[in-house]
């Protein structure tokens, strides 16, 4: 026999799931508290789960590295298998533990399988750093205006960009939301805050990403994950900057730039500083004016 449901059950049910919510975010609080000596001596990051995106090289590894060492466990993931355990056999003696999953974060069936695989080690995820990106430079060496755009490419860059981030998202947020409390960083750029002539598929990814990034924010503040826009400035060793000549190339990469704010940011508590986008220097400046956010003591 089937009942039917009335609106007071639903109304009852719906209840349960938000105390049920509100239960795991203050357990979760309370396990950041609790755990303050083992950070200390484990790493900021100890005792977090963080799938990283565009791992296998430049920004995206030096941020792993960090990660890793500061005693998290982290998801590699990029489309080259090679470069990514070239990441993870770095890191080998870290206090983190690393899996390596390569993903093409437009393919949605390869980033549920991202997540699950990092569920399936770790048994859970705590963080999500959306890394991947894509612009005219990487596609072909040379910056092209609106009009010389080709629609495929138009298609791609966005889909990696904007689209990808969407898919990791929604994938892997449901499992921020079970544990309680998380950080997602989207990785941004100054172009998604202004424009620039021959970046313009580049930039409409960056300003689509910053305006979902804080829609996100307005929907799952309550919950206690934060969501944040982190700016690397344009000084990052990947095929962005290959076009300049070497020596020049050399005085401006600078792979660690996001490094200590993207740290600082996942070790966030769930009163955490969320919906705001800044360079990472300006990053570090913010959390250190609230500093009971940047270390899940609030």
């Amino acid at each position: 026999m089937t009942r039917g449901t009335s609106d007071g059950d639903r109304q009852n049910a719906d209840d349960r799931r938000g105390e049920d919510a509100d239960r795991r975010h203050d357990d979760r609080r309370d396990d950041r508290r609790d755990d303050g000596d083992r950070r200390d001596r484990d790493g900021r990051l100890h005792g977090e789960t963080v799938i990283l995106t565009g791992a296998s090289r430049g920004l995206g590894a030096s941020m792993a590295t960090r990660f890793v060492r500061e005693g998290a466990n982290v998801a590699l993931s990029a489309r080259g298998e090679p470069d990514l355990r070239a990441v993870a056999e770095s890191v080998a003696d870290a206090p983190g533990d690393t899996i390596v999953v390569p993903a093409d974060v437009t393919d949605e069936a390869a980033v549920a399988a991202l997540v699950e695989a990092t569920v399936d080690a770790f048994g859970e995820v705590t963080g999500l750093v959306n890394n991947a990106g894509i612009g005219t430079l990487s596609l072909h060496d040379e910056r092209r205006t609106v009009l010389e755009t080709e629609p495929a490419d138009w298609r791609r860059i966005l889909e990696v960009n904007l689209t990808g981030a969407f898919l990791c998202v929604s994938h892997a947020v449901p499992e921020l939301l079970d544990a309680g409390a998380g950080n997602v960083i989207n990785v941004s750029s100054g172009l998604g805050r202004r424009a620039a002539p021959g970046w313009g598929p580049y930039v409409a990814s960056k300003w689509g990403l910053e305006g979902f990034s804080r829609t996100l924010s307005d929907e799952i503040a309550d919950a206690g994950v934060n969501v944040n826009c982190l700016d690397p400035g344009g000084r990052v060793g990947t095929r962005f900057w290959d076009h300049l000549p070497e020596e020049e190339r050399d005085d401006v990469l600078e792979p660690d730039v996001m490094d200590e704010a993207a740290t600082r940011l996942l070790a966030q508590g769930p009163d955490g500083v969320t919906r705001e986008s800044h360079p990472a220097a300006e990053w570090e400046r913010r959390l250190d004016r609230d500093g009971s956010a940047s270390d899940g003591s609030a």
